[in-house]
């Protein structure tokens, strides 16, 4: 099966799951070799990478802040944060623009691929391993064809006690 077949398959499934278990869409994104996937309504918008604003003594991970439409918006990038090596700013660069508990942050992924649709028989807990990505944060494993994304629990991840530095920031 291609992946335009997958793709379209995928959302012709979405009708005949909603009857079923409620289904959840997540927005589908890579970091590195990786695909991981968070709620879609966590989602505000995404965004073009562009220059930040440094804030003096904030962990790596953080890479500044943006003016967002009068909204001073700190912006996390994940590569950084889950160490996966150095990142690179392109064209395919995405900012994936969150709303937590009202608080607005921007989190940088290496591209954005789709919005899936899954149903609760499709997500798996997540096994237990040294990963990168401490299994608190995650909600499972989402399965779909030959597809299987990382889900990423991202209220839990960004209230997070080394996140913290984020809320002083936006405060």
């Amino acid at each position: 099966m291609t992946h335009e077949s997958a793709h379209q398959a995928a959302h012709g499934s979405v009708a005949s799951l909603a009857s079923g278990g409620r289904p959840l869409e997540f927005l589908a994104f890579t970091l590195g070799e990786e695909e991981y996937g968070i709620d879609i309504q966590k989602v505000q918008e995404l965004r073009g990478y562009d220059a930040v604003t440094r804030i003096a003594n904030a962990p790596e991970f953080i890479k500044g802040v943006v003016n967002l439409r009068g909204i001073i918006v700190p912006i996390i990038d994940m590569r950084i944060k889950f160490a996966l090596g150095t990142p690179t700013y392109d064209q395919f660069t995405v900012v994936i623009v969150l709303n937590i508990g009202g608080r607005v942050v921007g989190m940088v992924v290496d591209s954005v691929s789709d919005v899936i649709t899954l149903s609760p028989e499709q997500i798996k807990p997540a096994p237990e391993m040294g990963a990168a990505l401490d299994t608190d944060y995650l909600i499972g494993l989402g399965t779909l064809e030959e597809r299987m994304l990382i889900l990423v629990d991202i209220d839990r991840l960004m209230s997070s006690d080394e996140m913290g530095l984020v809320e002083r920031i936006a405060a």
